[in-house]
């Protein structure tokens, strides 16, 4: 039972799965008692680490990665592997070259073989710099991307849940032609107020809190006339959701709990989850030995290609 809780998100769920499961066990060994979970305690951070170092290191991407995939060799299968996971060059999107600022960077929202998913997840990004599962850098890189892109991620009400949206033959494979998920609706890139107190928290944790100050800002202008929709529509957040419920508690609440945190940053600090230092020394020697990193670094000696 215990190793089935530790292993229930694998290795290719999206982002936000990963940072909220991140954040999970990292509550649960805060509950547990060192001298009498021994065995389970290690299991956490064991777990904690590798999870740490497969989301730092595979679903990162700033201009940097994106110009390394974009040289990837594929089918190579060897343990020095610089694509691990065969991912080929073809699959990055048209719109990511442009989109992508030369400063900021961003977890991409889910990696398999053979495949990535390029959008960018609001929640997934911003939990992770709560929980720290992102590194320092990275947590201000995407900050930073929030505020280069602020007019596709922010634009007339905060937040898109992810961007850019599914249109087209995409969208009616993926969602199967969904009604309520078309593009820059719902969950395909809809604008939720609820994400105001996650941006919050982020924001407040990176001594950066004039972000969501200007995010609320935003808000404050029609959330309250709009009669506090559940979510917004169009690629600029122009209308109410076809479908969204009004006087939503999740939206009135993200903006209550955004303006006190905002009132006593302090607070904000039973929300985040600082890296420890074990955890810290672990995914430094995890990285230094990574046979990508030193291959990257050092030039290949040998290749296997099949």
């Amino acid at each position: 039972m215990r190793d089935k809780c530790l292993q229930t998100v694998r290795s290719e769920e999206p982002v936000f799965f990963q940072a909220l499961f991140y954040s999970a066990l990292l509550c649960a060994r805060e509950m547990l008692a060192p001298e009498e979970s021994a065995d389970l305690m290690r299991a956490l951070n064991n777990r904690l680490i590798a999870l740490s170092f497969h989301i730092r290191e595979y679903y990162w991407t700033d201009m940097s990665k994106i110009n390394e995939i974009y040289r990837y060799k594929t089918e190579e299968y060897s343990y020095d592997a610089v694509n691990k996971f065969n991912i080929y060059p073809d699959q990055i999107p048209p719109w990511l070259g442009e989109w992508m600022p030369n400063k900021g960077g961003y977890l991409i929202g889910n990696l398999q073989p053979a495949h990535m998913d390029f959008r960018f997840f609001s929640l997934g990004n911003l939990w992770s710099i709560v929980s720290s599962l992102a590194t320092i850098d990275q947590s201000h890189a995407i900050l930073d991307l929030i505020e280069a892109k602020w007019a596709d991620l922010v634009s007339d009400m905060p937040m898109k849940i992810c961007y850019p949206a599914l249109e087209g033959e995409e969208w009616r494979i993926i969602t199967g032609s969904d009604p309520k998920n078309t593009p820059w609706s719902y969950h395909n890139g809809g604008s939720w107020p609820t994400l105001l107190w996650q941006l919050t928290v982020a924001c407040i944790k990176m001594n950066r809190p004039w972000i969501a100050v200007n995010a609320v800002k935003i808000a404050e202008r029609r959330i309250s006339r709009d009669k506090w929709p559940e979510y917004y529509d169009s690629k600029r957040a122009r209308f109410i959701g076809k479908q969204a419920h009004l006087y939503q508690t999740w939206s009135i609440a993200g903006y209550l709990v955004s303006k006190l945190l905002l009132a006593n940053p302090d607070a904000a600090k039973i929300l985040v989850n600082v890296e420890d230092s074990d955890l810290a020394n672990a995914f430094s020697c995890m990285l230094s030995a990574n046979p990508r990193r030193n291959r990257i670094r050092k030039g290949p000696k040998q290749s296997f290609i099949v």
